[in-house]
């Protein structure tokens, strides 16, 4: 493979990597203000960063074998490099000036299959930048950072899940966050339980899915209701008098955060499953970001034995499916349901199990 030293003819200054996150409960209500409980997997994104030869930015992805050189005045790549663009300016924007560098990332999360590929780019860059510009940021402060890189540059009106996970999650808890107030802690998962996640195979996008549709839904809803956001409305009966398709989309907010809150007392894995198919139900079904690529890998994982629940992951339209099974059995689980998906005519493979 390919390293920085043959790409740019010198050696990189840092190298810093974030993993990729999996979202067990909470989906789609960071940007309103609300409720998460992701978890961080074992994939990451590592990036090598040195200074440039030359006036310009390089970037290089490996997995995409893409280059591309930026003059720092000129107006955003697109692609992978308009989030490393993007972790730049705002970094510059935030008071820092940042010198024309050579960048080269390397990465096993997957792209498009809602697992943050995006937010542990941006993450990973950032931690090079803080590294080789020895910038005063802490986790938190890197995690909006790179949420602005990916607003202002990506064009996707994100929320603060990803980034946050990205950067403060580990693989060994699950990490409780409320998105207004970014309180958080981390918890343990389920006695008796491990996690098991599967990509469907169907990439999506989000600047060009129905996300920032939903999100405007989201807000048109607050704003009926008269609440800064809809986190701030905590009984689902409130929304009846709203229009379709907004009531559906405020009702699978509010009980969304309901659910995460529940974990908080500490639960079973079977009730914690419960949780899991109940959330599957109502993003497919109020919030209508499933597709039946996903609708069958999740019927498939809910039928099987020691599955406690199984959910899309992400914001939906495509990408990954996360079960709860019970402990010792993900690696067994994840390939009898592999096996049964692709035999009806998919494409998926496993990411965690």
């Amino acid at each position: 493979m390919m390293d920085f030293q043959q790409r740019f003819k010198t050696s990189p200054e840092v190298i810093a990597s974030a993993p990729g996150r999996v979202n067990l409960l909470g989906e789609h209500t960071d940007y309103n203000d609300g409720f998460v409980l992701p978890t961080a997997i074992p994939q990451r994104t590592t990036v090598a960063i040195g200074f440039s030869a030359d006036d310009r930015h390089h970037f290089y992805s490996v997995e995409l074998n893409e280059s591309v050189a930026v003059v720092p005045a000129d107006s955003p790549p697109q692609g992978f490099a308009s989030y490393v663009y993007g972790c730049i300016r705002v970094v510059e924007t935030a008071g820092h000036p940042v010198p024309p560098l050579a960048v080269f990332v390397t990465s096993s999360v997957p792209i498009g299959s809602g697992l943050s590929s995006s937010a542990a780019l941006e993450v990973a860059v950032l931690r090079g930048l803080r590294s080789l510009l020895q910038l005063d940021l802490d986790d938190v402060k890197l995690a909006q950072l790179g949420q602005q890189a990916e607003m202002q540059y990506a064009g996707v009106s994100c929320g603060i899940l990803d980034q946050m996970a990205c950067s403060l999650a580990d693989s060994e808890h699950m990490l409780f966050l409320d998105t207004r107030t970014l309180d958080r802690q981390l918890l343990p998962f389920p006695t008796g339980a491990e996690m098991v996640v599967i990509d469907s195979g169907v990439a999506r996008s989000l600047a060009t899915s129905g996300y920032n549709q939903r999100r405007a839904e989201c807000e048109a809803a607050a704003h009926q209701l008269g609440v800064k956001a809809l986190r701030d409305v905590t009984d689902p009966q409130q929304v009846a008098s709203l229009p379709e398709p907004i009531r559906r989309r405020a009702r699978h907010v509010i009980t969304e955060n309901n659910r995460v809150l529940k974990v908080l007392a500490g639960i079973s894995a079977p009730e914690f499953g419960a949780l899991m198919n109940a959330s599957h139900a109502s993003l497919r079904d109020d919030y209508e970001v499933s597709v039946p690529a996903l609708e069958r890998l999740v019927e498939i994982l809910q039928a099987m034995p020691d599955v406690f629940g199984a959910r899309l992951t992400g914001a939906g339209f495509g990408g990954a499916c996360v079960a709860l099974v019970a402990a010792g059995q993900a690696q067994a689980i994840a390939t009898n349901a592999l096996n049964l998906y692709n035999r009806a005519g998919y494409n998926g493979r496993i990411l965690v199990g």
